[in-house]
């Protein structure tokens, strides 16, 4: 009896060790594959945070923003994409001179996993200002016009940087292309000290057709270019003047270039061939104020 109890105690004891040795094994097992598992999962692409540019998607939805007058920051609509409603999209946005991008759906939908029917827009945290109602008001309030003109700056914090200099400088106006130019978004803002709120900023179809306009209007073109010998300080700021600046890859186009009455450069000493469009824009920017606050 004693030794059927004790074969049976014994078979018990290695039952559990099996038991145990079981759920051990099944544990480090899943536990390697759920680690695995973690380095082969693939999650789904995070939305393009746009922090205060509201986000209105949809073809519809756009649509009626237009036409309510919104300002559209920037617009992407999915290539190859048709329908009556994307004609009428598409006419109202010629009528009103609004650019958008053609792009592929994959890139919509990084911005949102919404249904945006392949239409995504952002609506402008400013209002842009029209620089044919500006000029003649700088006049009558009996002020001489100073303008800045910005050809092909894209990067947003040099933006923002170059509206905060503008403004404290007291700049009338800033001129952008409609294409290529850098977005008014948060980003801008911040780096711009909220300058972008107080200075006007105009987006203009031609830079070339504006900077007839201001000529016509009485206004020097300064273009602020290296292929010059003459230096920013021997223009005279006092009269009523546009300082045109442009990227630091491809500086100002040709056919701003040639019209301009005056072509000036910074001098440089160092062995750095460059500065910073925003360095640049406030050294021409302060020495138009020095001349002006010194006549």
């Amino acid at each position: 009896m004693m030794l059927i109890s004790l074969a049976m105690c014994i078979n018990i004891y290695f039952q559990l060790k099996l038991a145990r040795y079981i759920v051990h094994s099944f544990l480090c097992c899943n536990f390697v594959t759920k680690s695995e598992c973690m380095q082969n999962f693939s999650r789904p692409p995070r939305p393009i945070k746009k922090e205060t540019n509201q986000l209105i998607f949809g073809i519809r939805a756009v649509i009626e923003a237009i036409e309510s007058g919104k300002e559209i920051e920037s617009l992407f609509i999915q290539r190859g994409l048709g329908g009556g409603l994307l004609i009428e999209l598409k006419t109202l946005i010629r009528e009103r001179n609004i650019s958008y991008q053609q792009v592929p759906i994959e890139k919509l939908n990084r911005i949102t996993l919404k249904n945006h029917q392949g239409v995504i827009a952002f609506i402008s945290p400013i209002t842009y200002q029209n620089i044919e109602d500006i000029i003649p008001m700088v006049y009558e309030n009996g002020d001489v016009p100073l303008i800045l003109m910005l050809d092909g700056v894209t990067d947003i914090r040099n933006f923002g940087a170059i509206a905060r200099t503008a403004e404290c400088a007291g700049i009338h106006a800033i001129v952008v292309p409609n294409k290529g130019s850098a977005e008014i978004n948060p980003d801008a803002i911040k780096t711009s000290a909220g300058a972008l709120f107080k200075i006007p900023v105009c987006r203009v179809d031609s830079l070339y057709k504006t900077a007839k306009f201001l000529q016509e209007s009485g206004l020097q073109l300064i273009s602020c270019t290296e292929k010059t010998e003459a230096t920013v300080y021997e223009p005279d700021y006092t009269l009523p003047s546009t300082l045109i600046l442009g990227s630091e890859e491809d500086g100002i186009s040709d056919d701003l270039l040639r019209i301009s009455e005056h072509l000036a450069k910074i001098p440089l000493f160092g062995e750095i061939a460059s500065l910073n469009v925003s360095v640049s824009t406030g050294v021409v920017v302060y020495e138009a104020i020095r001349q002006r606050t010194n006549k």
